[in-house]
């Protein structure tokens, strides 16, 4: 079977009918049409020359409509209009003809106005079956092994597009059995020769019985779908595939869009996480960065190497990439070599803690933009090192803030985090005097210093998705700390797009508190993860709330308000304003008491200049009862 199928593949590839051959096959469908009526319907005398004479108008219109160009095996509705715009044309001329030469005398037998008729619409339906009977071999033939009999979720321009480009792949990895519909307006309705479903309780069942094995999720229908999480549970169960477009490009307004797809690839976890599409005003972003020179820190980490990426698109004058990470400033170099090699990057192995380093790549390249997104980021593991947080996050941030000042840096933006709100550990609380730092050093010097924060982003290295998916391959348990925790989750470039975006349009001084949706528990997103992955009997173990970790995350502490900004997804912050001497005091006694390595010391001055810092399940909670015991 499968040797004649590709025989038959072959075939439909290699021989295509000339011009010609197309022409005398649609005129020998006339001639077999008109024969077969007029022998079965009528005593003609000189039948052979009456069809010859009235296949004329026919060849004439054949010609007109040039339907001998079309390819059989490509034929669309296009090209069965043609021929029956074509049709249409030649039978009206015949008919002429028929009632014509049915008032003179001629030796040729004129076949009736009806006989005309007949012979035309049995011609037509030929030339029709023809072309699509070419068509369904031809797609048969390139029916992939293993094709998928599909749903389309979404029955507008999105899911209508869908179908055509999974009809058009060759060999064709989808067959298309139906759509469903979620607004109620199409159900029961025929659409590309296929019905539409009504998206309802029953339809699950349905498609097991159907034997459908996925469903497609058309992108304009992306945010509903996400949003109908028991939809999407019952077709996890049942063991129906989750596919969605890799990539969309759109002309058109609203409805009227069409949709170019590069690939459709099934669907994870992180795509059908509760979220809305967050849209950037990427040009203000274009019109700060295009020709400059701009520095990040932090380049090779999941935020800086994706803020590359997009600031590279921008056509930047040059690239300063600091990370002391070796491998992944490799890897960074690489691809900025692969897709970006007309832009000018400089990748620079090196701490941002090496002041003299620093200083000689600020007076060499004069960066007008800073993006620092270097820091130590894992909560337990500064928690266990709270000297090494305040020497990496604290002084690096001082030192390249500075160095900004002193070489005339226009704007500096800071990647924080939520846990710097109401730090809970000692990660989240260097955060916070970062924060404070780069905010007091704002009012004395015209270098713009903003500031924003947000939660976890999906996939970047350390985080549960990642960590979860290998727990799941090698059979678990998968480890949830505590089945009460929630956490906030955005995508790494639409937070990249933010943060850009609150750099270009902020004026200095602002700390963007972004808007990250709704939160998921960790112990749910476990579950759907297991039931997406097909793996079974994987258990959830629960470790208990790690050293200085929290069941929620904030965005705000309670001491703040927000006000709006340009944009709806950014909040702007209003926080308590410190002098910067009192914080470069403080900052100093800090440092010279990390520099000792004495742990609990260091703390306990973190501490005094974030009051607000209160240790969670950690030794460090012992410092909070003193000062209680104080009060």
């Amino acid at each position: 079977m499968v040797i004649g199928k590709d025989i038959v593949s072959r075939y439909f590839t290699n021989l295509t009918l000339p011009f010609w051959g197309v022409l005398l096959l649609d005129l020998a469908s006339v001639v077999i049409s008109y024969l077969s009526v007029l022998l079965l319907f009528s005593d003609v005398d000189s039948l052979l020359l009456s069809v010859a004479l009235f296949l004329v108008p026919y060849l004439g219109a054949f010609l007109i409509f040039k339907t001998y160009k079309g390819i059989f095996r490509y034929a669309s509705f296009v090209d069965l209009s043609r021929v029956g715009k074509a049709m249409v044309v030649g039978t009206a001329v015949a008919c002429l003809m028929s009632v014509g030469l049915g008032k003179v005398e001629t030796t040729v037998s004129v076949p009736s106005v009806i006989e005309v008729v007949a012979a035309s619409v049995l011609a037509t339906l030929m030339l029709w079956t023809l072309r699509m009977l070419v068509k369904t071999l031809y797609d048969a033939s390139f029916v992939g092994q293993g094709a998928k009999s599909v749903y389309i979720y979404g029955v507008k321009s999105g899911g209508v597009g869908i179908a055509k480009h999974i009809r058009s792949e060759k060999p064709l990895r989808f067959v298309l059995k139906g759509f469903i519909s979620d607004d109620g307006k199409t159900d029961n309705h025929i659409l590309m020769g296929v019905k539409v479903f009504k998206l309802d309780s029953d339809l699950v069942e349905h498609m097991k019985d159907a034997a459908i094995e996925a469903v497609i999720v058309s992108p304009l229908r992306l945010e509903e779908f996400r949003r109908n999480t028991v939809f999407q549970d019952q077709l996890i169960k049942a063991g129906i595939k989750i596919y969605m477009t890799q990539e969309e490009k759109e002309w058109g307004d609203d409805d009227e869009k069409e949709h170019s797809y590069s690939d459709l690839k099934e669907i994870s976890i992180e795509d059908l996480l509760p979220r809305e599409e967050i849209q950037v005003d990427m040009e203000s972003v274009a019109q700060q960065l295009t020709g400059q020179c701009i520095l990040v820190t932090g380049s090779a980490g999941s935020i800086g190497s994706e803020m590359v990426r997009q600031i590279a698109a921008y056509g930047p004058r040059e690239l300063l990439l600091i990370d002391q990470a070796e491998t992944p400033q490799h890897d960074l170099l690489l691809m900025m070599r692969k897709e970006f090699p007309e832009i000018k990057a400089r990748i620079i192995v090196a701490s941002i803690c090496e002041k003299e380093h620093m200083e000689a790549i600020f007076s060499q390249c004069r960066p007008s933009y800073v993006l620092h997104a270097a820091a130590y980021k894992h909560v337990p593991m500064m928690e266990d090192n709270p000297s090494e947080s305040v020497l990496n996050n604290v002084v690096g941030t001082q030192i390249i803030a500075d160095l900004s000042v002193k070489y005339g840096v226009k704007k500096f933006v800071m990647i924080s985090t939520d846990k710097a709100v109401n730090p809970t550990n000692v990660m989240g609380c260097s955060k916070r005097i970062c924060e404070i730092y780069v905010q007091s050093l704002n009012a004395r010097t015209e270098c713009q210093f903003v500031t924003t924060r947000f939660g976890n982003v999906l996939g970047s290295s350390g985080s549960v998705i990642p960590l979860f998916k290998e727990q799941i391959r090698k059979g678990g348990p998968i480890t949830v700390t505590d089945p009460r925790i929630i956490r906030y989750f955005m995508l790494i470039p639409e937070a990249c797009k933010l943060v850009l975006e609150a750099g270009a349009k902020g004026n200095g001084g602002e700390i963007f508190a972004f808007d990250m949706g709704q939160p998921v528990k960790i112990a749910d997103l476990a579950k759907r993860m297991i039931l997406l992955s097909g793996a079974k009997d994987i258990e959830i173990k629960y470790t208990g709330l790690r050293p200085g970790e929290k069941l929620y995350e904030e965005v705000l502490n309670e001491a703040e308000t927000t006000k709006p900004s340009f944009h709806e997804k950014i909040r702007i912050a209003t926080v308590r304003q410190y002098d910067y001497d009192d914080v470069c005091r403080d900052i100093a006694e800090l440092v010279e008491i990390s520099k000792k390595y004495d742990d609990m010391e260091t703390v306990r001055k973190m501490k005094q200049i974030v009051p607000e810092y209160k240790s969670n399940n950690s030794i460090y909670s012992v410092l909070d009862k003193e000062t209680c015991d104080g009060h």
